[in-house]
């Protein structure tokens, strides 16, 4: 399941080559999956306590995708149950001025995690290659010379001991405007609901031609992208938690000594 959804470095992404209903021949009925997503779940958890109290490296994981792919549904989840003080959410917004009158890459690199830490972005630093290229809100040759900026940046967080993580939530068009008419009858989802949803809409083709370079560009062995089929929900969690569980059991984790000798140690 993992292997086919992971672009390899190198080779190129195309959306066409997507079907965003796939399952991926996952033959499993609902049963079989809600089990292997709580033994997956149940996994994470133990991990993620042990990468806490390791308290030396760090995992990153991107969420990118149109609006309604799913982001914040993947975040609560397939994080659902973890130690919440090894965990923190990014949401990245439009920039604020302060953030502008600095590099782009400033506002990011102050929020990746730290040691023993499972760091998510919801939206990330590849918005400055997709809605600012889209947009035309900067120049041709900005927007083109930041792939290189985001391959050595996110070098940079591999040596110093992040596993980067990356994941294109990828919907259709159809299912996002079934999706964008669910939020609007539904008084839960609809404070969600901004104009900007169907003015990114009616660039769809625009976003699929920046996504297509963003993943071909900036997928590296130190930093991989996951596109994953988001159609159906389920599925993509199954994805995203096989994929987290995979690294995280690749990293060989194990507790730290202690910071006094216990056979020595005395409670009174």
């Amino acid at each position: 399941m993992i292997k086919r959804h992971r672009v390899e470095p190198g080779s190129k992404f195309r959306v066409r080559q997507v079907d965003a209903a796939s399952t991926a021949g996952w033959s499993g009925g609902k049963r079989k999956t809600l089990k292997e997503f709580e033994d997956l779940n149940g996994r994470l958890h133990a991990l993620q306590n042990l990468l806490w109290a390791e308290h030396d490296r760090k995992v990153l994981v991107v969420l990118q995708g149109m609006d309604t792919s799913g982001k914040d549904g993947t975040i609560s989840h397939v994080f659902q149950g973890v130690n919440p003080l090894g965990v923190k959410v990014t949401s990245f917004k439009a920039p604020n001025q302060e953030e502008l009158d600095h590099d782009f890459l400033w506002r990011v690199h102050r929020k990746v995690p730290a040691a023993g830490e499972i760091g998510i972005f919801n939206r990330s630093h590849y918005e400055s290659v997709l809605v600012e290229r889209v947009h035309d809100l900067v120049p041709a040759k900005v927007w083109k010379a930041r792939y290189a900026q985001i391959n050595d940046f996110e070098r940079l967080l591999s040596e110093s001991g992040t596993s980067v993580l990356k994941f294109f939530l990828y919907i259709d068009r159809d299912e996002q405007r079934r999706r964008l008419l669910e939020r609007l009858a539904d008084p839960e989802k609809s404070w969600k609901f901004s104009a900007s949803d169907l003015e990114d809409r009616k660039q769809w083709d625009a976003y699929m031609a920046a996504y297509e370079e963003a993943v071909t560009r900036t997928s590296t062995s130190a930093a991989p992208w996951y596109v994953v089929p988001a159609n159906k929900k389920w599925y993509r969690n199954l994805v995203v938690a096989s994929v987290l569980v995979q690294t995280l059991e690749g990293m060989q984790l194990h507790y730290r000594k202690p910071a006094v000798d216990l056979r020595n140690l005395e409670i009174e």
